[in-house]
């Protein structure tokens, strides 16, 4: 459960490390497994200005307001078999405007859940799937 205020962990390589929740979009207090959120970056790795200006992406720097989706909560989640799965941290993939995740890949495992909310290419870049 992810609401205003919310840290989380950013587990792609856009450059961001910790961002906050700004904002849930949709008509919810909270947000879980799958759902989108507005985050505003906390803390980013140092982006060199040399390297910058070679590359054609955006890279990601604190302060930056992002569209993320959530694929790790602390609060459980409950499997149809009634299995309940719970992992360690919170943690989302930041997104571009095209709804696809900003980084080329995703550093961690994330929730089997994506795969039925219809966020099929942050499963497929996924190194592991819970």
């Amino acid at each position: 459960m992810i609401q205003m205020k919310s840290r989380l962990n950013v587990i792609d390589n856009s450059g961001a490390v910790v961002a906050e929740c700004i904002k849930v979009l949709k008509n919810a207090k909270w947000a879980e497994v799958g759902d989108e959120i507005v985050v505003a970056v906390k803390k980013a790795r140092p982006v060199s200005e040399s390297l910058s200006a070679s590359m054609s992406a955006a890279k990601i720097r604190k302060g930056d307001v992002r569209r993320a989706v959530i694929v790790r909560t602390k609060k459980e989640i409950r499997r149809p078999d009634g299995r309940y799965v719970r992992f360690d941290d919170n943690a989302c993939v930041l997104l571009n405007n095209q709804q696809q995740p900003l980084g080329s890949r995703i550093l961690g495992l994330v929730s089997a859940e994506l795969r039925f909310k219809n966020w099929v290419k942050v499963v497929s870049l996924a190194p592991r799937v819970v």
